[in-house]
């Protein structure tokens, strides 16, 4: 039986058991949610990097999307508290929809 010890989603056992397999599970402590987010987060990355296909790419950024929203939650922020400080830091600094480049700074 393969060991993974790492976060899924919610209705993962669900899938597993409809497929007659059998599986254990634990609920993780608070700090350990947040670290296991943390490297769930780092996956979810290394697996948009790694598609080729558009499609894939899209899924990969729904992933990322997730725990980037659970994160927030574990921290007990809301989704809608997230967009606000993104919309703020847009507003103060840009987005990053003109493609620019900074080459160097001279002092």
């Amino acid at each position: 039986m393969p060991t993974y010890n790492k976060l899924v989603r919610d209705k993962i056992p669900d899938i597993i058991q409809v497929l007659g397999k059998s599986y254990n599970t634990r609920t993780l402590s608070h700090s350990e949610y947040t670290i296991a987010l943390k490297n769930k987060l780092k996956e979810e990355v290394n697996e948009y990097l790694q598609a080729e296909h558009l499609k894939d790419q899209g899924e990969e950024l729904a992933d990322i999307l997730e725990v980037v929203y659970a994160l927030s939650a574990a921290q007990q922020m809301s989704a809608d508290e997230l967009d606000e400080i993104r919309r703020i830091k847009a507003q103060q600094r840009g987005r990053f929809e003109e493609r620019v480049l900074l080459i160097d700074v001279q002092e």
